[in-house]
């Protein structure tokens, strides 16, 4: 068992009902007392209610893509509520332009997905200052540009879907469509690889 895990107070929000039980579950296995919100409401609600109870939350593991919502939105009030609060932010695909954003706002770490307890425990006790976000030596896929061109103008735009669909020129239901589509797990691994060909990339739950 992880010392550092005992007793923490953590806020996971994740809108996958399924990975979040497990995330919390693996979690509390550590010792951790996981409190769990599925979106920015429910998060609210939890930081508010934590907050009368005064129970000092350590650490808050918040998805980026809420639906609707965007997990950047919630390390403000977590912060605001919790100075000392360490935020990860987990993100359905590896993006620096995420990652800048999130640190930007106060974020502690970031995470891809799948990520699982220790990933997540060695992130909120691991030192910022000394993480570097690799740079690649080859041109990402396509997918992974527009995916991270819609990250960027949904953070210039605060996280509002319709604000940023008009910047993109597309639909709102279309760019839903498309957040909900990220690319997967095997996609990160493979462009990934093609960066650090010399890097062994384990699959997920390995």
């Amino acid at each position: 068992m992880n010392n550092a895990s005992l007793s923490r107070q953590l806020l996971l929000v994740e809108d996958d009902d399924l990975l979040a039980e497990q995330t919390a579950r693996a979690l509390s296995r550590h010792g951790a007392q996981v409190h769990v919100a599925h979106d920015r409401e429910q998060a609210l609600q939890l930081i508010a209610q934590l907050t009368a109870q005064d129970t000092p939350l350590d650490g808050a593991i918040l998805d980026q893509n809420l639906g609707s919502d965007n997990g950047l939105d919630l390390i403000e009030p977590v912060r605001q509520q919790f100075p000392l609060c360490r935020v990860i932010l987990l993100t359905g695909y590896g993006s620096i332009a995420a990652a800048v954003a999130a640190t930007h706002r106060g974020a502690h770490n970031y995470l891809t997905k799948p990520a699982g307890a220790n990933d997540i425990l060695q992130a909120l006790d691991a030192d910022p200052a000394s993480q570097a976000l690799p740079l690649p030596d080859s041109p990402p896929s396509l997918q992974r540009l527009e995916w991270e061109h819609i990250q960027r103008t949904l953070d210039a735009h605060g996280g509002n879907i319709s604000r940023a669909a008009d910047a993109l020129g597309i639909h709102r239901r279309t760019l839903q469509r498309r957040l909900k589509k990220r690319p997967s797990a095997s996609d990160y691994s493979r462009d990934n690889q093609r960066e650090n060909p010399h890097h062994k990339v384990d699959p997920p739950g390995s």
